[in-house]
């Protein structure tokens, strides 16, 4: 049996910008719990959450990760997801299966892009939330000015929990503003301690305070009345109305304190005990059956339901399917049904993930968050149920890719590896794509930025044993011409014995845009005889494939076959091929060849205030302004551009909006491309060639 029932559950997400202390605050939930006999810290290599080399190299978070604590008789289930916006996908997955948000702010910088999407997806599954002001004892920390920037950029009612005793270095305490309390914490391990509020505070704190209560009141109707009736209300009225506030979206509470001092640590999980939903809170959840609504209560008398939102590969374990029970409970050892692909699963043991670790349980709830290991065709987003009773919950869509390398590998031999190991990366990383490109023939690897992609190139290295590199993938161009002519060209080859035979005119002429090829047989009488005819038609799609300026294929081209004649011991059907193939080339030069190149449509998502530079930059890329939209305070800027221009765009797009600039492209059509790039572009081929 399980040994919290759901309603003593939380299951909370830490999310925020990069570096803002959410690993830091999942280590100091662990230590403080006695979950961890010590603080793992993020600098030196030794937090839980972090365990992947490749987040321990970085000292960043690459990859959520789960663990849970105990407290006051409640088990808190915590993701810590990651901050930076290349692994954004990860973060909204998890998101999407807690019951609360613990956000974030940095007390030095503010509200950063980061946050804000991270709100926005707050906001998308309606998370009740609290906003943490970490890193209060840094040099430069400011309470004030981070909760001014919350108030800038956030369309909520947001309320003042703790003050903050102390500034910078001096950070020694929190007051709580609900119980009229100041706390000092000494040390790591020991219980705060209760102090009167500082006389210098007192001000300060009433005035907070009356806010707050006027908050919490307008919350609720009957706490309203009572307020304005006798002019104050009792502590459990306050904190059962700022639960009920907070759970229904009507109020965000502020907290604050340091995660690698300790300093608030206690009084934060009392809040997310106190104030946060359990799954019983949050009520049904819905999803699809037969295309219709289907419901599920969070019992464990309902059919059992749940959704995967992370898929973990390991070459050794297998994969690790981590998932949040809806509705319904399962045991070790038995099957479900993933409604999402019609499919049967069997697993063996249930556990919970403890970081890397893992935690054997005889049963799961309502509200659980767990893992199996060894499923076969399960991957993120797949919904589990039985099969007598299916439901399907909604699927995130993920991002397009942003970024492409083409990818070789180190060793020869080794492509086919790649291509299993990238394969086996993309169950667990949605965003990642894979393909081959028809014309340049490369591998292009895809992701949401250099960081994503250089991270999953040492995953593979490390958990496969493949090593590639990773390279500027080539443009597809495209050659055409822009004139007509008539063009002749005779094969003639003596070398002893049968020779080879090969006479003909053609007419080479332009198609539109989009024409392709057309090949038009125009023999009169038997100049050349009938089975020949086809080997110049195939000469001559050689000859387009190969390219004649620059390497590139040739296209929107018309070519008759017009005259000729034949040897009637000397001729075949090769010396033909061969002559229509040089009479194309030798033709298509006095054609005014030139080069197409490949133009997307773009739309660019940044802040009002970076608009400028970026669209200036779209320009100085040969980028057209189609138009101009916004959403909230976001503006979308719709554009052409030549791909050739946005290979590397990601990264620059992020340095001009100071990460807060996103883009993406569809292929649009192809575009001449202009003189003075075309001649670097047919250099740079000669230079290949020799």
């Amino acid at each position: 049996m399980s040994k919290f029932e759901s309603t003593h559950l939380r299951n909370v997400a830490l999310v925020g910008h990069g570096s803002t202390g959410k690993t830091s605050l999942a280590e100091a939930f662990l230590f403080l719990t006695g979950k961890n006999d010590r603080l793992g810290r993020v600098d030196d290599g030794s937090a839980a959450m972090d365990f992947e080399p490749e987040e321990q190299k970085r000292r960043i978070s690459i990859s959520a990760a789960a663990n849970f604590v105990e407290w006051d008789k409640h088990k808190i289930n915590i993701i810590d997801t990651p901050g930076d916006l290349n692994f954004s996908f990860d973060t909204k997955n998890c998101l999407r299966v807690v019951d609360g948000a613990l956000i974030l702010v940095d007390a030095v910088s503010g509200v950063e892009f980061q946050t804000e999407k991270v709100w926005s997806y707050a906001d998308e599954f309606q998370l009740p939330r609290i906003l943490y002001i970490n890193r209060m004892d840094r040099e430069r920390a400011n309470f004030d000015t981070a909760l001014a920037s919350i108030r800038k950029n956030f369309d909520a009612k947001i309320s003042v929990l703790n003050l903050p005793i102390g500034r910078e270095a001096s950070f020694k305490g929190i007051i709580d503003l609900l119980e009229k309390k100041a706390y000092i914490f000494e040390d790591f391990k020991s219980a705060p301690k209760k102090i009167d509020i500082p006389g210098d505070m007192l001000a300060e704190c009433e005035k907070y305070r009356e806010i707050l209560v006027e908050d919490i009141a307008e919350a609720d109707e009957e706490l309203m009345d009572r307020y304005l009736s006798d002019g104050e209300l009792s502590l459990e009225d306050l904190k059962k109305g700022l639960r009920a506030a907070v759970i229904k979206g009507a109020l965000v509470p502020v907290a604050c304190g340091s995660a690698t001092k300790g300093i608030g640590i206690s009084t934060l999980l009392d809040l997310i005990v106190n104030t946060l939903p359990s799954p019983v809170d949050r009520g049904e959840i819905c999803g699809l059956k037969d295309d219709k609504e289907e419901r599920r209560l969070p019992t464990e008398s309902a059919p059992f339901s749940a959704l995967v939102f992370k898929t973990i590969a390991d070459p050794y374990a297998g994969r690790l399917t981590l998932f949040r029970v809806y509705s319904g409970s399962i045991r070790p050892d038995g099957s479900f049904y993933n409604s999402s692909r019609k499919i049967t699963e069997r697993f063996g043991n249930v556990f919970y993930l403890e970081g890397k670790g893992q935690k054997p349980t005889d049963q799961l709830i309502p509200g659980d968050i767990a893992a199996v290991a060894k499923l076969k065709e399960t991957t993120t987003g797949d919904s589990l149920c039985q099969e007598k009773t299916p439901i399907i919950f909604p699927r995130l869509t993920a991002p397009p890719p942003i970024m492409s390398f083409a990818v070789e590998a180190k060793v020869r031999g080794d492509e086919d590896k790649i291509v299993s190991s990238i394969q086996r990366l993309i169950e667990e990383d949605p965003t990642l794509s894979l393909q081959r490109g028809t014309q340049t023939k490369e591998i292009i690897f895809s992701g949401m930025g250099q960081v994503h992609i250089e991270v999953v190139v040492e995953k593979i290295k490390r958990k496969f044993g493949v090593e590639m590199i990773l390279k500027t993938p080539k443009v597809p161009y495209l050659e055409t011409i822009k004139g007509k002519t008539n063009v002749h060209n005779k094969y003639k080859k003596q070398s002893g014995g049968r020779g080879q035979f090969g006479d003909v005119w053609l007419d080479i002429e332009p198609l539109p845009r989009g024409g392709g090829f057309e090949f038009v047989d125009k023999i009169v009488g038997g100049v050349i005889p009938q089975q020949y005819r086809p080997a110049v038609e195939k000469g001559i799609v050689e000859a387009m494939e190969e390219g004649v300026l620059a390497g590139y294929p040739v296209v929107d081209v018309k070519v008759a076959l017009v005259d000729g004649s034949y040897h009637t011991v000397d001729s075949s059907e090769m010396a033909f091929k061969i002559a229509g193939s040089m009479a194309f080339k030798k033709g298509v030069m006095d054609c005014q060849p030139t080069i197409l190149e490949p133009i997307v449509i773009v739309d660019i998502e940044v802040p009002e205030e970076n608009m400028g530079d970026v669209i200036g930059d779209l320009n100085s890329r040969r980028g057209r302004i189609m138009g101009m939209d916004s959403r909230g305070t976001t503006q979308i800027i719709k554009g052409q551009a030549p791909l050739a221009e946005l290979l590397k765009y990601a990264l620059d797009l992020r340095s001009m909006t100071s990460g807060r600039g996103n883009f993406t492209y569809t292929h649009s059509h192809y575009e001449e491309v202009p003189p003075f790039i075309a001649e670097k572009i047919i250099a740079e081929s000669k230079k290949e060639e020799s």
